[in-house]
């Protein structure tokens, strides 16, 4: 026999001896395992008496759900939708082009659903339950029972957010509060996502252990950033609607004064001697040549006020709910039966890992 016979004879007997010992082990922990079924089973039994109590005094947590589509229409090419009819009020120092739209991308409303400014924004937002209004943060703190935790404390525990015009808006203490629950909501309670990507369509879902916190919490964050999203989209063009209609109406005035101000030299002078001529015709074609510049503009800007309102029409994206949180909100909870069966699985994993840990420390020993 070769050599390389023996080497490969050898490595086959090797593999299998190392095989057999294996399963030689297996058997072996099986049947140690085996013989102590009497402490795996009290362990079990313990862990479901355990899981039941859990169950038991685990409270439900409740999901608000709302989904809206977003449709953009906003002109992404840059070109000014009015032509060359904005000319006057490019003098005038007016952007008639395109608004907002680059401000945002339709995904970025994820990042703003999550932004410290709406969630603070809706914290502070008063809600009426039972006939008796309060703030949502005060909602938080009262479920969530954190004035028996801050007892101890009688600056924590005396603490309200109510808001008064002659205070500052925020004191150090409670934008402190604010931020530890704005990052305890952002880990546990929102969560806003795109459930398919190739849609403009966003869900916003909100857990909390209180239905009522959890469905007015979705419904006014919902709200504060699609308005606040929509207001920083047009914010150019409405600025630009409002200069306009401000330069328009006070053309609109100038000429009214000019056309009563003719009216008023003529009835000043009804019996007007012919070597007088002066007194009325030069004030009364004074005053009709204003008017009639004054015309002429405010007939341009009327028609760049228009196409000014037009395009913010157009530029203002499209947010509509499809689906609104109602009472009573989907249920979620750990169930007795639940909580026996996971118990009871803990409790076999960890007897069967003390009574390996025991075996090999005393092999070792």
């Amino acid at each position: 026999m070769s050599l390389e016979n023996v080497n490969i004879h050898s490595e086959t007997s090797s593999d299998g001896i190392y095989f057999k010992d294996l399963i030689l082990k297996i058997q072996e922990w099986y049947r140690f395992f085996l013989s102590k079924w009497l402490v795996i089973f009290g362990f079990v039994l313990l862990g479901g008496i355990l899981g039941l109590v859990v169950s038991y005094f685990t409270k439900p947590t409740y999901t608000a759900s709302t989904s809206f589509v977003l449709e953009d229409n906003s002109s992404s090419t840059g070109v000014s939708p009015l032509g060359n009819l904005g000319g006057l009020a490019s003098m005038a120092g007016i952007d008639l082009g395109s608004g907002g739209g680059g401000i945002f991308q339709g995904d970025n409303i994820i990042e703003l659903s999550r932004s410290r400014k709406m969630i603070e924004k809706t914290l502070l937002t008063k809600v009426k339950y039972n006939e008796k209004t309060q703030l949502l943060v005060d909602r938080y703190i009262e479920f969530n029972k954190l004035r028996e935790e801050w007892g101890v404390k009688s600056e924590l525990s005396k603490i309200k957010f109510n808001q008064s015009a002659y205070l500052p808006r925020l004191t150090r203490l409670k934008d402190s509060i604010l931020s530890t629950i704005v990052n305890d909501i952002n880990t546990h309670y929102l969560n806003v996502a795109k459930p398919d990507k190739k849609l403009s369509i966003f869900k916003v879902d909100v857990k909390s252990k209180d239905e009522f916190f959890a469905k007015t919490f979705n419904e006014n964050i919902v709200k504060n950033v699609n308005d606040f999203y929509v207001q920083t989209k047009t914010k150019k063009s409405s600025d630009n609607v409002i200069i306009l209609q401000q330069k328009t109406d006070s053309v609109r005035a100038s000429m009214n004064g000019e056309i009563y101000k003719a009216a008023a030299v003529a009835d000043a002078t009804p019996n007007l001697n012919p070597t007088r001529q002066t007194q009325r015709i030069a004030p009364v074609q004074r005053s009709q040549f204003s008017a009639e510049t004054n015309k002429a503009v405010l007939a341009t800007l009327v028609q760049n006020l228009e196409m000014s309102k037009i395009a913010l029409r157009k530029e203002t994206p499209l947010i509509q709910v499809i689906d609104e949180p109602i009472f009573p909100l989907e249920r979620d909870m750990l169930s007795k039966q639940k909580g026996i069966a996971i118990g009871g699985v803990l409790g076999a994993v960890l007897a069967i890992f003390v009574l390996a840990f025991k075996r090999m420390l005393n092999l070792i020993i």
